[in-house]
């Protein structure tokens, strides 16, 4: 009998956890197994904001793919999905080559939505890939280079879109960073502008208002400008206009205004709703027997009118699931009905501080921080067990270094 072929697009929280299940899940020869990624490092995306501001080194936040997996058990294949012939059963990349399949996970993570602010998809910095961050870091090296040359004030002021969870912990990194680089460049300090802009009357809408005080009297004090209830309207390389008839001078914004399921999606013939597919209570396409779909990518009802958020903690928990629904769906076993657990949530501000609720506790302040700590070894645990989280948390704070400057934002 033929190899039964399971096929894995994307290698973010999902696709990795649902490997590792099917490592363990399969026997030996009981089918062969492909990731496909466009690069072959996955990065840990709770932490793209400390790549963004640059407080920790680029091997802190990647993780080499082929390191991570049994070669014998899913093999690694780096390429650019192009589209998927669902008839055929084949992935087709951008290089042309076709990829066959029995059994698909589709998880393809999630992009910026920008809501078609004019402006911001030309001009504003994306928390969106390990690259899109690295971008921000280098832009902001520069604007602190140059400001040393024509003492243009918008060089040194830095605005985050979204007072969200996302938008928090870029801000948190940015209180640390940006005195870092002002010795660097021996800059005073007060020279410089973090600016937190959000649509909605407070920080962190959806948690609890203890969190939401602490949260604002921590960036407050270390001299961050909350601007709340106040909507971007446009967005140039110099500029930020707001509706309450301000126009900051500002050559750095970053957009963390909110997420939508990756545009690829869109292309494949398959129902979208709001961006994402949704998915049935085993995590398959709907309509579909060997098409599966999780993470940010898929719409998962927790109720008729909810849909579960786009995660990582969804889709971790989606791909502990996944992985023994793929396995069960080759020998015709019942697959189990995807149930999930919220384990409660922390947002870091900084590697000092951090705000959430923890299995029904608020916590606030240093605890929360190395709870967060613990959260993300968790993570890699699961990946790599106790020697991959003793090689990631020994790669140490990267100090501030002077770049070289060229073509100046």
């Amino acid at each position: 009998m033929k190899t039964p072929k399971v096929v894995i697009l994307g290698a973010g929280y999902g696709g990795l956890i649902t490997s590792r299940q099917l490592e363990k899940t399969l026997r030996n020869g009981e089918a062969d197994v492909t990731l496909i990624n466009k690069h072959d490092y996955h990065y840990i995306a709770t932490q793209l904001h400390k790549t963004g501001a640059g407080t920790a080194t680029d091997e802190r936040i990647t993780l080499h793919i082929p390191d991570l997996l049994q070669t014998n058990k899913v093999q690694f294949k780096k390429g650019t999905v192009a589209t998927v012939d669902f008839n055929g059963q084949q992935v087709v990349l951008e290089s042309g080559e076709q990829v066959e399949y029995d059994y698909l996970l589709i998880c393809l993570g999630f992009e910026v939505d920008t809501f078609g602010i004019p402006g911001v998809e030309e001009n504003a910095f994306k928390i969106s890939s390990f690259r899109s961050t690295k971008a921000i870091y280098n832009h902001i090296i520069r604007q602190f280079a140059a400001y040393k040359e024509d003492h243009d004030a918008s060089r040194l002021t830095f605005a985050v879109a979204g007072a969200g969870f996302t938008g928090i912990e870029m801000i948190g990194e940015l209180v640390e960073s940006i005195p870092e680089l002002c010795k660097t460049y021996e800059i005073p300090v007060n020279e410089t502008r973090i600016i937190n802009i959000e649509a909605s009357n407070t920080v962190l809408p959806g948690f609890d208002q203890k969190a939401i005080n602490f949260t604002e009297d921590y960036v407050k004090k270390h001299g961050v400008e909350l601007m709340t209830s106040t909507k971007i309207l446009e967005c140039s390389e110099t500029s930020i206009k707001l509706d309450n008839g301000l126009e900051l001078p500002a050559r750095t914004l970053i957009w963390s205004g909110g997420v939508r399921g990756n545009r690829l999606l869109e292309k494949l013939d398959l129902p979208i709703t709001k961006g994402r597919i949704p998915v049935d209570q085993h995590l398959r396409v709907k309509g579909m027997e060997n098409v599966f779909c999780i993470g940010d990518a898929a719409l998962f009802m927790k109720d008729e009118q909810t849909a579960l958020p786009p995660t990582a903690q969804v889709a971790i928990q989606q791909a502990e699931t996944c992985g023994p629904n793929i396995a069960a769906s080759l020998r015709g076993e019942p697959l189990k009905t995807f149930e999930y657990h919220h384990k409660g949530t922390v947002a870091s501000i900084g590697n000092r501080a951090a705000v959430g609720k923890v299995f029904g506790f608020n916590i606030s302040g240093l605890f929360a921080s190395i709870m967060k700590q613990v959260i993300e070894a968790r993570y890699l645990f699961v990946l790599g067990g106790p020697t991959l989280i003793i090689k990631q948390f020994l790669k140490f704070k990267k100090p501030h270094q002077k770049m070289a400057v060229s073509n100046h934002k």
